[in-house]
């Protein structure tokens, strides 16, 4: 059972625990037994907030937006402010406290579920990182405020069914509500200004030796810090935009093919033809007809 504070809310907070009999039918029902809400809840300026969880049996989303707090889990002591987003996975003891002259405001879920430990990864939250600096995202809080929409349901079995669908929609939308997440204590990559040089440059070609300069790294440390972050190479990434504009082209005039590859920097249509059909699986003669219907 999850281990939810039990601390006074002040003005303008709310706590919402779900019934252990409801949680036995988001175990077993097949549209949220995959991934589910245990308790979620925003506290507005908690001051003395505090909370010591030697068995922690679900995983724990803390989202800061105002205030700090300290955190100690596993080896580590943890500073959160602002903008961060906080992980505690399921097994992991845990305490921490905001100060009084300081107070943190947050949004929190424990959920649990199957597909708990591959949102984990989904997340950035690999190894022992468990702070991820978000910033100010009012979209997010838009997601966090939608799972606090089934107050009042009076525990009904179809709202609940729906908070757990939000949930995994917070989820998944979480990587992206920042154009560049950072992970603390590793070294800064500004994903965003690499993103749209790449667009600049969709007319043409744009080597590794240019992105890496960009970036301030080495080809070598470029490459593994890119897909460190992102899963694929900065080159695979800048293909993908490639194909991405000429299907846009494709469906939205009646440019040949190979004026299409010009306006995208090939100078050989057949060169391209081979991208295009590597990456989407059908050559652009085919893709413009099959979804021309």
């Amino acid at each position: 059972m999850s281990q939810t504070s039990d601390w006074p809310l002040p003005q303008g907070s709310l706590r919402y625990i779900i019934p252990q009999r409801l949680l036995k039918l988001l175990e077993k029902h097949p549209l949220t037994r995959e991934l589910y809400p245990i308790s979620f809840g925003h506290y507005h300026r908690a001051r003395g907030h505090c909370m010591d969880r030697r068995l922690h049996d679900d995983e724990l989303l803390i989202y800061c937006t105002e205030g700090e707090a300290e955190v100690f889990t596993g080896q580590q002591k943890l500073h959160i402010e602002a903008g961060d987003l906080l992980y505690l996975p399921s097994g992991e003891a845990h305490r921490y406290s905001t100060p009084d002259h300081n107070p943190w405001t947050i949004h929190w879920v424990h959920y649990t579920g199957p597909l708990s430990s591959y949102f984990r990864q989904y997340l950035g939250f690999s190894g022992n990182n468990r702070i991820i600096n978000l910033g100010r995202q009012p979209r997010l809080l838009v997601d966090f405020n939608g799972l606090l929409s089934v107050q009042d349901s009076g525990f009904q079995e179809q709202p609940l069914i729906h908070a757990s669908n939000r949930l995994r929609q917070l989820l998944t939308a979480l990587p992206l509500s920042h154009k560049r997440p950072q992970i603390k204590h590793q070294t800064e990559l500004n994903l965003e200004q690499l993103h749209q040089q790449m667009r600049n440059h969709l007319h043409s070609r744009l080597d590794l030796d240019s992105l890496a300069a960009t970036a301030g790294l080495s080809r070598y440390h470029f490459i593994a810090r890119y897909r460190q972050l992102t899963g694929e190479t900065p080159i695979q990434h800048y293909l993908h935009m490639k194909i991405e504009r000429a299907c846009y082209l494709l469906d939205t005039g009646e440019s040949s093919i190979s004026s299409i590859a010009e306006q995208l920097g090939y100078e050989d249509s057949y060169y391209f033809s081979r991208l295009f059909k590597k990456v989407m699986g059908v050559s652009p003669g085919n893709y413009r007809r099959v979804n021309r219907y």
